[in-house]
């Protein structure tokens, strides 16, 4: 199957690249060839080792961008995307690819489709939304259900149910998202020694709903038996964010036991500062990551890393398997209490981690996913078969 990634969403690292990254490599290892289409201007920050075919007009960055610039750049994007889907629908019809996946979505993009003859591909498109939160799901089922007359449009919802807020659609397939994993080293670092110093993580782009102050504040107040150190690794898109990371930096850098990173990391970088530590912290809490599955989640289990999570955070992963403590969402106090029983803890719950984190690992690997979508796109799944 010759398979086309349309990307449009330029970003200097994150879980965007890595994500398609997953769609390449995991296609490709079951035997397709696969492209990328890509705005004319596009800038890929990774190197995917495959074909890209240019498509006119440019891409829209919203970085650095606010106010009315923001809502201009809206504007130009959704222009864009009406000629971007134009130049797909041709590239369809003369029979360049056999299927096309549109890895970041939105309600919007089913929008601008409901006005382009796109929606008529000769060929099946697979638009991945990252999961839909209640106030962007009438809008999402609402164009949605105008595609429906349409059976080669997709829309595959990475989420953990089998329905949309109780809605169930055709065409809209619910998949599990897949994990991210150590693809650039070559094995894995050696076991930890129980003497050795804890090293706990915390990782992502910085911004201020994840309350990284408050959490600093718990971690220095709690009563280890043990050794232990905090990684804070922060990456800033936005001058905003990267002054108020360098402020907190310079509160809390004369703790011994802290150190901070302020730099984005990517591809074999990135891998190998999650496979140094030993665990990872998501204590930022807001009701968004109760419905769309978290990157940083979903990195520590492809890394098998135990995690402290706030439990608004893919409760239903937590539900299933027990790959760390959560604790009630803004609750610093709770906080405090889950850090002192996990890092006083580790060693002797590091063996039900182990197990529950390698159960969770093979149920959401990135080859599952890939042979999801397969079937997906090759039209062998009926109804909300998403998750079989």
């Amino acid at each position: 199957m010759k398979l086309a990634i349309f990307e449009n969403i330029m970003t200097p690292g994150g879980h965007e690249v890595d994500f398609d990254r997953i769609l390449v490599e995991e296609f490709r290892a079951l035997g397709h060839e696969v492209s990328f289409y890509v705005p004319e201007d596009f800038v890929f920050s990774f190197d995917y080792h495959v074909p890209v075919h240019r498509l006119d007009g440019q891409a829209v960055s919203y970085t650095k961008v606010r106010g009315v610039q923001k809502l201009l750049a809206a504007a130009r994007r959704e222009l864009n995307r009406q000629k971007w889907y134009r130049q797909l629908y041709r590239a369809a019809r003369r029979q360049e690819m056999d299927a096309i996946i549109v890895p970041t979505s939105t309600y919007r993009y089913l929008r601008a489709l409901n006005w382009n003859s796109f929606k008529k591909s000769p060929v099946p498109v697979v638009f991945v939304l990252h999961g839909i939160n209640p106030g962007e799901a009438p809008r999402f089922l609402r164009e949605t259900e105008k595609l429906l007359a349409y059976p080669n449009i997709r829309m595959a919802v990475l989420t953990f149910q089998d329905h949309i807020f109780g809605k169930r659609l055709p065409n809209i397939y619910p998949l599990y998202p897949p994990t991210y994993t150590a693809r650039d080293l070559a094995m894995p670092l050696k076991e930890r020694a129980q003497e050795d110093v804890l090293t706990i993580g915390f990782f992502g782009q910085y911004r201020k709903e994840k309350r990284l102050e408050d959490f600093l504040e718990v971690f220095l107040q709690g009563r280890y038996e043990r050794p232990v150190k905090l990684l804070v690794q922060g990456s800033t898109m936005h001058p905003a964010d990267g002054e108020d990371f360098e402020r907190i930096r310079r509160k809390y850098q004369e703790h011994e036991n802290v150190e901070f990173l302020h730099k984005g990391l990517i591809g074999r970088e990135w891998q190998e500062a999650i496979a140094k530590v030993d665990a990872l912290l998501m204590p930022y809490s807001a009701p968004r990551y109760r419905y769309h599955w978290g990157g940083m989640l979903f990195t520590a289990i492809g890394f098998q890393k135990p995690v402290i999570a706030s439990d608004d955070i893919n409760p239903e992963v937590f539900e299933k398997f027990r790959i760390g403590e959560t604790f009630p969402s803004g609750d610093m106090g709770a906080l405090r209490a889950a850090l002192e029983h996990f890092i006083n803890g580790f060693e002797a719950e590091a063996g039900p981690y182990r197990s529950a984190l390698q159960e969770a690992a093979a149920l959401f690997s990135p080859q599952a996913f890939a042979k999801r979508m397969e079937r997906l796109l090759q039209r062998e799944v009926q109804g909300m078969d998403g998750f079989a």
